[in-house]
């Protein structure tokens, strides 16, 4: 998973996550995969406080096994580099 930023003017946080069909074949996965994500930014948001506009990109069909408190830590990783 890795994470492409940039800022906005719009005076909020805007986020996006990006899979793939030749990472994860069914739509049902994909969608799966992409609301498992929204939930762990929402868990992060609060600590989040620039207004920038953050696409995560999934490579790797993994996520879809991975533990949910390890992806909470992988994504909440991801933003704190991006405010650095």
């Amino acid at each position: 998973m890795s994470l492409v930023h940039s800022e906005n003017s719009r005076g909020h946080q805007r986020f996006a996550v990006v899979i793939s069909k030749k990472v994860i074949k069914s739509a049902v996965g994909r969608n799966r995969v992409r609301r498992r994500v929204y939930e762990a930014i929402r868990m992060n948001l609060p600590y989040f406080k620039e207004n920038k506009d953050c696409i995560f990109v999934i490579y790797s069909k993994d996520v879809i096994n991975l533990d949910f408190n390890e992806l909470i830590k992988i994504v909440g990783d991801l933003l704190g580099q991006s405010i650095i």
